[in-house]
């Protein structure tokens, strides 16, 4: 759509693909995700890795649970595209790159990756000078919040099949939402087909962080303020499970960032561990 009009994607996002890229620059093998594709998206100046916010060793926890969750929900996806689920949505895709990191899994799926107009011009745009493209079975849905409209109308416009399961996937969105929109969101997913699988990030209260990890936190929280995109919710496990129960969801999980340290880090010796600070929900139709 060439009369788009294209605006560069937020600084979080633009930090989460940095963050992605120092995890194969700057930590030793093995490699908990390998991807350097979003840093070629954003082409950062030259000396990206000396801004504040990318030091090896401040900074070490937080990279670690950002690459944690990206390849806990790879994992996820790859899971149920083996037992045959075809579709996946990726609400607030941001810089997300599964699609083309990950193109042995990617084809047997039709992916649909929802964002504001404004960035997701900006990433196809990217995506084709850089020689990606935009195959077929992949979608970029904008849809403008701000304007009300209806993400699940414009994923259908887009082809998604509400009546075949799917995988729904929210990173890094819920702290920037009141309670009342995630329960409405966790509303329109719980009743897509059964057999749907949500993954959605949330952010814990201050209180139930590591005290090491509060700190990080309140800086997160003041650069989120300071930048116009203030954090405005945060959950105990125990609050959002009821939430997605009260949606309408037939089974809640809580997955802690501590389960990812395990499942992910056990073992390594330069002790790279995530911070604490986000969970997941994991829920079903």
């Amino acid at each position: 759509m060439a009369d788009e009009q294209t605006s560069a994607p937020d600084s979080t996002a633009v930090r989460v693909a940095l963050w992605r890229a120092m995890h194969v620059q700057v930590d030793p093998p093995p490699h908990v995700l390998q991807d350097e594709i979003g840093l070629r998206l954003a082409a950062p100046d030259d000396d990206w890795r000396g801004r504040p916010d990318m030091d090896p060793d401040t900074t070490r926890g937080f990279r670690a649970a950002v690459v944690a969750r990206a390849r806990f929900i790879e994992d996820l996806v790859a899971e149920q595209a083996d037992r045959g689920v075809t579709q996946y949505v990726i609400l607030g895709a941001g810089m997300d790159t599964f699609a083309q990191r990950r193109p042995e899994i990617a084809y047997r799926l039709r992916i649909f990756e929802v964002d504001q107009p404004g960035p997701q011009a900006w990433k196809r745009h990217r995506l084709v000078e850089l020689g990606y493209g935009i195959p077929e079975w992949l979608h970029l849905v904008p849809v403008d919040f701000e304007a009300s409209e209806s993400w699940l109308e414009r994923l259908a416009a887009a082809g998604f099949d509400p009546a075949q399961p799917a995988v729904i996937v929210s990173t890094g969105v819920t702290m920037y939402l009141t309670e009342d929109a995630t329960a409405a969101t966790l509303r329109q997913i719980a009743g897509l087909a059964p057999g749907s699988t949500l993954a959605m990030t949330f952010l814990l209260p201050a209180e139930l962080l590591d005290d090491a990890d509060r700190p990080g936190l309140r800086k997160s929280k003041e650069g989120a303020q300071a930048a116009g995109t203030p954090f405005i919710s945060f959950y105990a496990p125990q609050d959002m499970l009821a939430l997605a129960r009260e949606a309408g969801f037939k089974d809640v999980r809580h997955v802690s960032g501590a389960s990812h340290a395990e499942r992910y880090f056990a073992g390594r010796a330069d002790g790279l561990r995530p911070s604490s600070g986000e969970d997941l929900l994991l829920a079903t139709t």
